[in-house]
């Protein structure tokens, strides 16, 4: 059930104060009727005519008011009197028109705009913007709000759907022509000097510290009928031949290896890019790396990290990342409280963002009004309605009575004067 708010009672105190003091002046208006029409029937002269007459004209103007008055809000002495009681009979009309009328003067396009650029929403929100403090504020805010979305998201949820959205990209985009291209210009550039220079020079410490674990590798898979020195010695030969091969690799930049694996690389790209064989297998391959369990935990894992980095971030005051949105804030604001060009654009956006609502959302908002009335009870809406307006109410009630007394007053003097 709904109740009165403390500044509601307050209201109908003040009601029923002006109620009182509109019925008090009706009874003293009555009191000095009956007094002028006996003092007119006793011989007082003919000021008691005026008198009278002023105060009937009177009553009749403050029975007049109170009955409309009345009539707004209930049914005059409980009578079933037509076209009374008009706000609790015609609370829902009234709620269908106030929405109606809400929707055509304040939600519409023209309104909308004329409004929005009045107010000069980019300058004002540049020169805002522009105070460090104001920019630290919103900073923080911003800071507020990502930790709480980032917060409320389900890790499980957003790893399902980073997974699912790498896989389906990677999977929807050939990759063997971009790779080729990028084979092509690391080789054309000498960029793979450098791998291979790591990888022969690695190859080369590791045959030293492991000579003879190759050495008996060699001698392990020789044929058991071979005499024992013989597989020694074609294992200290291969030993040698291999660590020789390794160290002019590792020191001639124009070993022939070095230019056959060029070559290799080179028609590899060429392959990638041109060739449908190598192609193929290179989405086949895609296709299989990215099914793995490894790779799909490692792009949901990717998540967590990412999540934990920016709360950090967000968190920590002096971190680079509130930083540098601390600075685009100022950088921002200054351009709008200086720059034509930006503030008509936050302007125009904002104007087109404030029409789009309206116009789409005019009949949902308008609806909100006519719903709300229509929801609340009858005798409460009338209560609730009297105590905000009835004061003002009371003031027609008595200048009815005042007006009412001197427009008899003036009568009742014209009528005697024309009839001399």
């Amino acid at each position: 059930m709904a109740v009165f708010s403390p500044a509601d009672e307050e209201k109908r105190r003040g009601v029923r104060r002006m109620k009182i003091t509109a019925t008090g002046l009706l009874l003293f208006v009555a009191l000095v009727y009956v007094l002028a029409e006996w003092a007119a029937h006793h011989g007082a002269g003919p000021w008691a005519g005026y008198v009278s007459a002023a105060a009937e004209a009177g009553m009749v103007g403050a029975l007049a008011d109170w009955f409309a008055v009345t009539a707004l809000f209930r049914r005059p002495l409980g009578l079933p009197i037509p076209h009374t009681a008009i706000i609790p009979n015609k609370k829902d009309q009234l709620g269908v028109s106030l929405g109606e009328f809400v929707g055509e003067n304040f939600l519409s396009e023209d309104v909308v705009r004329r409004r929005l650029r009045a107010v000069g929403i980019g300058s004002r929100l540049g020169a805002w913007l522009a105070v460090p403090e104001h920019a630290d504020r919103v900073t923080a805010e911003l800071s507020a709000a990502l930790r709480g979305a980032l917060t409320v998201l389900r890790d499980s949820d957003v790893q399902a759907v980073v997974g699912e959205a790498v896989t389906r990209r990677a999977g929807a985009r050939e990759i063997g022509p971009g790779l080729g291209k990028m084979l092509d210009r690391i080789v054309a550039d000498g960029g793979h000097t450098r791998a291979v220079d790591l990888v022969v020079a690695r190859a080369h410490d590791w045959l030293v510290l492991h000579g003879d674990s190759v050495m008996h590798a060699v001698q392990g898979g020789a044929p058991g009928w071979t005499p024992r020195f013989v597989d020694r010695k074609v294992g200290e030969r291969v030993y040698r031949e291999l660590l020789r091969f390794v160290t002019e690799m590792r020191d001639m930049p124009a070993h022939p290896a070095r230019g056959a694996l060029d070559r290799f690389l080179t028609d590899f790209a060429s392959d990638l890019q041109s060739d449908t064989e190598t192609r193929a297998r290179v989405e086949r391959l895609k296709t299989e790396v990215l099914a793995r369990d490894e790779v799909q935990d490692l792009i949901a894992s990717a998540w967590t990290a990412v999540r934990s980095m920016i709360v950090s971030a967000a968190e920590d005051e002096r971190s680079e990342l509130r930083l540098r949105v601390r600075a685009s804030l100022l950088s921002l604001g200054a351009r709008m409280a200086s720059d034509a060009r930006v503030q008509g654009k936050v302007d125009h956006w904002v104007e087109g963002a404030a029409v789009y609502v309206v116009t789409t959302y005019r009949r949902e908002i308008t609806s909100l009004i006519t719903d709300t009335v229509a929801g609340w009870d009858a005798e409460h809406t009338t209560r609730k309605i009297e105590a905000h307006i009835g004061r003002d109410l009371q003031f027609i009630r008595i200048n009815g009575t005042v007006v009412g007394s001197l427009a008899g007053l003036l009568i009742y003097t014209i009528s005697r004067m024309v009839g001399g």
